[in-house]
């Protein structure tokens, strides 16, 4: 009876220590991304993240990096405005987000447009005190050719025209100001050459940069299957809308290579599509990025 005691005892020791052993592990992948400051997610043109809510414009990404314990804010930067207003919208959720955690700075990641809204906010608009970090995805920093041609060969009537009904559907989505044509007129390369000579990076913040590529037009759907073709004329290896050799900025770029036939495009990139892909997870990407800014004390 005794002896049978002492074994029951000593399994159950045996079991709790066992428990407590695991439970650092538990922790540890909770916490992957419980970076120093918060994370500010900033959405490209064409899209605004004020309504979130509704269709996240990153997908699944926000509740991942949430999960392993990131604190998430948006840019709340409109769907289609010019570079300048979409960095005085950054600083704002930048205030926002240092008032409501009591951090002394913010992480930014941003898409596309987003980058260059980003970098002028840290430039120019004083937010490199309260910036750690920007990292880039897909942005274009040297500017499209793409959209260079296609203002210049347009019909001012035909721009117009699509100016007027973009601004009229994204005025309903919550923009205040809707200016297609200056969105997508500071895009071009010619504008981003003026505007990096604007926009010097700042001391003590790191930039980095992140890309990816599509293989052939039936990587993605339209719009970006009809743009890939056209780009890859102009610009050579693209991801349906920015070509690869604009997105490097900043101490390093990661060149997120093609899985098999398809690749990786403009959407893929941050799980518009919400699809999951052979050989390639987005959320795990960037869980892989934010988990690095913790390592460097970010």
């Amino acid at each position: 009876m005794a002896r049978n005691l002492k074994r029951a005892i000593a399994v159950l020791v045996a079991a709790m220590l066992l428990a407590v052993a695991a439970m650092p592990l538990a922790s540890a992948a909770e916490t992957k991304c419980t970076t120093k400051y918060p994370i500010i997610l900033v959405s490209g043109a064409g899209f605004t993240d004020k309504n979130f809510g509704l269709a996240n414009y990153f997908g699944r990404i926000p509740a991942t990096l949430q999960a392993q314990g990131a604190k998430i804010y948006y840019g709340g930067t409109d769907g289609w405005c010019s570079v300048e207003t979409g960095a005085a919208a950054i600083k704002s959720s930048v205030e926002k987000a240092l008032k409501e955690t009591g951090a002394a700075k913010v992480n930014i990641i941003a898409h596309s447009k987003g980058g260059l809204d980003a970098r002028f906010a840290v430039s120019n608009l004083g937010m490199d005190r309260y910036v750690a970090s920007v990292t880039t995805i897909s942005t274009p920093h040297q500017g499209c050719r793409f959209a260079r041609k296609a203002l210049e060969n347009l019909p001012d009537a035909l721009t117009s025209q699509v100016s007027k009904q973009y601004e009229k559907v994204f005025t309903l989505l919550g923009d205040k100001q809707p200016d297609f044509f200056g969105g997508v007129s500071e895009l071009t390369d010619k504008v981003c050459a003026d505007l990096n000579r604007c926009l010097p990076n700042k001391y003590g913040v790191l930039y980095q940069s992140v890309g990816t590529r599509m293989l052939n037009a039936r990587s993605a759907g339209p719009p970006l299957n009809l743009a890939f073709e056209i780009v890859k004329t102009l610009d050579g290896e693209n991801d349906g809308l920015v070509a690869v050799q604009s997105m490097p900025w900043g101490e390093s770029f990661q060149l997120v290579e093609p899985v098999g036939k398809r690749g990786i495009s403009h959407a893929d990139i941050i799980d518009q599509t919400r699809k999951d892909i052979k050989g390639f997870d987005v959320c795990e990407l960037y869980v892989g990025i934010v988990q690095r800014l913790k390592d460097r004390g970010l």
